[in-house]
């Protein structure tokens, strides 16, 4: 699914978009399992346990409330979270959201762009994903964690910064 065209200025167009690796979900992942495996641990100790049926059903309810509200807080909220943070490239700007409820966001002009660096460990050199760091015009670096393909996006971005930079010398040395 690409970045929605009602968010863009007239004739821009993407180049790139991105939601953040896929590393960020394996926590989430194993809490997904860890919750099942250990309200399912609990409901089978509770079935062979010499109790009411009334007791053995509020045992079960108890035990799927807590599953639904361990798989809601360690699974869903961060699957939510990552569905929506979007890193977009455009031929104007590059273009940070994230948020669900509290939306956040960050737009930086090509025009600003002064470096581009990235950073990236072992582990992220296998999964091959990284740390994006843009330092715009009079602001701090800004880093964007877990960008897949992070080397590509480096070079795809200092290209479209240098093709923008270009073309505004092209047009400004014209009579």
């Amino acid at each position: 699914m690409g970045y929605p065209k009602d968010n863009l200025a007239p004739d821009e167009t993407v180049i790139l978009h991105r939601h953040p690796h896929w590393k960020a979900l394996v926590l989430p992942v194993l809490g997904l399992l860890l919750a099942t495996g250990a309200v399912g641990a609990a409901w089978w100790w509770s079935r062979s346990l010499e109790v009411s049926d009334t007791t053995e059903t509020v045992i079960g309810i108890v035990a799927g409330v807590l599953w639904a509200v361990l798989v809601i807080w360690w699974f869903v909220a961060p699957l939510v979270r990552w569905a929506t943070t979007h890193f977009v490239i455009t031929d104007r700007r590059v273009i940070f959201r994230t948020g669900v409820f509290t939306r956040s966001g960050i737009d930086i002009p090509m025009a600003r762009i002064n470096s581009i660096q990235f950073r990236h460990d072992l582990v992220d050199r296998i999964l091959r994903t990284g740390t994006l760091i843009i330092e715009s015009a009079s602001d701090d670096p800004l880093e964007f964690n877990d960008i897949p393909q992070v080397e590509r996006v480096h070079a795809l971005l200092y290209h479209e910064v240098h093709d923008y930079l270009t073309e505004d010398d092209d047009e400004t040395a014209q009579p």
